[in-house]
C-alpha cells in the first residue's frame, strides 16, 4: 500500500539519513527500484515527472502499475508515489489519480503567487492524507522543459513556504539537474545551514543528486536534507548496460532480441545504482 512521504522523511530527519527518490520511466525502472528497496529494507520514493507521466500512458496507468507491483512482488517497505516538479494542474491530477505524495513547483512564480498556490495544494492534498513538497529558488539544469540556473534560495522565503504546513521543502543551494559541468562551484552549505536554521525541523530536499560527491551528500544530510532525488544516474547506468549488450552482439544470439533479455542488463544496472545510493544515503535497514 502506498504511503505519504511525511512519516518516512520525519524519521529520516531525526535519524540523520536521507530517503532516495528514484524517478521511474517504465515497468523495468519501477520493478528494479521496488525490489532493491525490499532487498535492502529501505523506505523509498518513486518519482514521476509530468513528462514521464505522459510517456507511461497517464497517472492512472502508473498508479495501477505501482499498486499491482506492490501486491504481486510482496513489497512491505514504505513506498510513496510522488509527482516531481508538478505544475498546479498536474498536482491536482495526481491527487485525483491516487498518488500518495506531490510536489508543487511554484519556484518560477513571484513569491506571493508561489505561497498562494502552494497553500491551496496543501489544503487539498492534506485532506486526502497526501504529502506535499514545495520549492523555493529554482534548481539548475533542465527537467521537462523547465530550465533553472541553480539559484540559491532566500532563507526568509523558505520560511514563508515552510510555514504553510508543507511536509518537505526543496531549496536551491547551487544544485542542478542532470550531469554537473566541470566548472560547477559545488553546494552552498552556508545557504543550506541558513535555510535549515529558519525552517526548523522541516525535512529538506536535495534535487539533482546525480554526481554530487559523497562527502557533500553526507554534509547535506547532517544539515537537514532528508530526501535526495536521483534520476540521471539511473538513466546513464541503464543506457550503458543496454549499449554493452547490443555492442557485444547478444541481441543477435538465439532469442537475445526478446525484450526481457534485451532489457535485463539495464534492469540490473538500475538495481546496482539504487543500492549504492541507498547505502550512501544511510536508508538501508531503516524501513
Amino acid at each position: 500500500m502506498l504511503v505519504s512521504a511525511k512519516e518516512m522523511l520525519n524519521k529520516a530527519r531525526e535519524g540523520k539519513y536521507a530517503v532516495g527518490q528514484f524517478n521511474i520511466n517504465n515497468l523495468e525502472w519501477t520493478k528494479a527500484v521496488l525490489l532493491t528497496a525490499q532487498e535492502n529494507n529501505s523506505p523509498v520514493i518513486l518519482g514521476v515527472s509530468e513528462g514521464a507521466g505522459k510517456y507511461m500512458g497517464g497517472y492512472k496507468t502508473i498508479v495501477g502499475m505501482v499498486n499491482g507491483l506492490l501486491e504481486e512482488l510482496n513489497i512491505t517497505v514504505p513506498v510513496a508515489l510522488h509527482l516531481d516538479h508538478g505544475s498546479y494542474d498536474g498536482a491536482l491530477k495526481v491527487i485525483e489519480a491516487g498518488f500518495s505524495s506531490v510536489m508543487f513547483d511554484g519556484s518560477h512564480y513571484a513569491i506571493e503567487e508561489n505561497i498562494a498556490k502552494t497553500k491551496e495544494i496543501v489544503e487539498i492534498a492534506h485532506a486526502k492524507g497526501i504529502s506535499v513538497e514545495a520549492e523555493v529558488g529554482s534548481i539548475g539544469g533542465e527537467e521537462d522543459g523547465v530550465v533553472g540556473t541553480g539559484e540559491v534560495a532566500d532563507p526568509a522565503e523558505c520560511k514563508l513556504i515552510a510555514d504553510l504546513d508543507v511536509d518537505m521543502l526543496a531549496a536551491g543551494i547551487g544544485n542542478i539537474h542532470g550531469q554537473y559541468p566541470e566548472n560547477w562551484a559545488g553546494l552552498s552549505f552556508d545557504a543550506l545551514e541558513a535555510i535549515n536554521n529558519t525552517t526548523g525541523t522541516m525535512p529538506l530536499v536535495l534535487h539533482g543528486g546525480t554526481g554530487i560527491p559523497a562527502d557533500m551528500i553526507q554534509k547535506a544530510i547532517s544539515l537537514g536534507v532528508s530526501k535526495i532525488n536521483v534520476n540521471t544516474e539511473c538513466q546513464l547506468a541503464f543506457a550503458a548496460a543496454t549499449r554493452g549488450y547490443v555492442e557485444a552482439g547478444k541481441d543477435l544470439q538465439g532469442k537475445g532480441f526478446d525484450p526481457r533479455k534485451l532489457l535485463a542488463p539495464g534492469f540490473e544496472a538500475i538495481k546496482a545504482t539504487v543500492k549504492e545510493k541507498m547505502e550512501l544515503f544511510g536508508s538501508v535497514n531503516k524501513a
